[in-house]
């Protein structure tokens, strides 16, 4: 089948586009699905590198977000016809162990990600687990419904579950351009929070402002955002702080709450070693809250949202599979608004 893998861990070069990757055979429990659209995610470029106590099986296809329809059932599934249009949640786990048993399957003792611990959608085929399915509504746009899985998961868990976002609240999205933030914004507005955001610059700020972002402030004509923040609030701050961006940004963020507030992350593209004020967090009474992924019952509550057209995927460009590296390229060099996505 139709692969991008790569079978070393480095940069970008060494990814290679193949013709000749044998198509995987579902086990027990799974399904085989025929991917029409996948999308990419920052953690494609993390695995890529690589780091310690990461062993994979070469060579390694990524890609955690797909949609497409089931083309082979393993043995025990049922309930699932042939052709059915299908996403599935990309968080893996085992059912059996304590955090599975209490519906908590992203903290897992055997947690893995599709396209991260397990081959990934970048592929002609993909297995998955068929209790991790949803079916995609009939006239629902494939590639639309591909742009979800891993972001709406894991903004639906971050914001809704751990952060407890209530109507009224005041909500600041640091880095409104990518797919978590971009479903961030809609999510805390859909909460009944007010929702202000830093953007990279003006025509991504105009894009938050689209999806429902109340303030947002252009970060190249106001390096100093934190300042405007803390002006924009007269001065109390805001009661949650969404930084996915990490160690360039982390200071200024934990300095824009109000006293009690909450900063949520669930990961750092620049950096994981952010200095952290200790004097903040005991003065203002402030909480650091991290997440990672998604329960099935937070993925199914997002995908119900998204389905009933309350939650908008935002298709930013979308690139034939061979052409993954110039998607890749796009989305390090910060260029798009939303989710990157590849034709199949």
């Amino acid at each position: 089948m139709r692969a991008v893998v790569f079978f070393q861990h480095g940069g970008p070069e060494v990814l290679q586009y193949r013709e000749d990757i044998p198509a995987p055979e579902p086990e027990a429990g799974e399904v085989l699905i025929r991917v029409q659209y996948a999308a990419l995610n920052r953690l494609d470029d993390f695995v890529r590198t690589g780091w310690r106590g990461l062993n994979l099986d070469f060579p390694h296809i990524l890609g955690s977000d797909f949609s497409g329809t089931i083309a082979t059932l393993g043995s025990g599934v049922t309930g699932w016809p042939i052709g059915q249009k299908v996403v599935a949640n990309p968080t893996l786990w085992c059912g059996h162990c304590a955090f599975c048993i209490a519906g908590r399957q992203n903290q897992c003792e055997h947690f893995a990600i599709l396209g991260e611990h397990v081959p990934g959608a970048y592929a002609e085929y993909v297995r998955v687990p068929a209790k991790n399915l949803d079916a995609i509504p009939a006239g629902f746009p494939l590639d639309q419904a591909a742009a979800m899985p891993l972001v709406g998961v894991t903004a639906w868990h971050m914001l809704v579950v751990r952060g407890n976002v209530r109507p009224g609240e005041t909500v600041l999205i640091v880095g409104s351009g990518g797919g978590v933030n971009s479903l961030a914004i809609q999510i805390a507005k859909l909460a009944g929070a007010t929702v202000l955001a830093v953007a990279g610059n003006a025509a991504k700020a105009e894009n938050a402002r689209e999806l429902g972002a109340d303030w947002t402030v252009d970060r190249e004509q106001t390096p100093d955002w934190g300042k405007a923040i803390w002006a924009r609030t007269g001065r109390q701050g805001v009661d949650v702080v969404v930084d996915n961006v990490g160690e360039a940004t982390w200071t200024a963020s934990l300095r824009s709450l109000a006293r009690g507030g909450r900063l949520l992350t669930v990961g750092g593209t620049t950096g994981y070693n952010g200095p952290t004020p200790i004097n903040l967090l005991f003065g203002r009474h402030l909480t650091i809250i991290g997440s990672t992924m998604g329960t099935q019952a937070d993925f199914e509550a997002v995908m119900a949202q998204v389905w009933a057209g309350k939650l908008r995927p935002i298709v930013d460009e979308i690139f034939p599979l061979a052409q993954y590296p110039q998607a890749l390229e796009r989305m390090l060099n910060g260029q798009g608004f939303g989710k990157i996505m590849l034709s199949i």
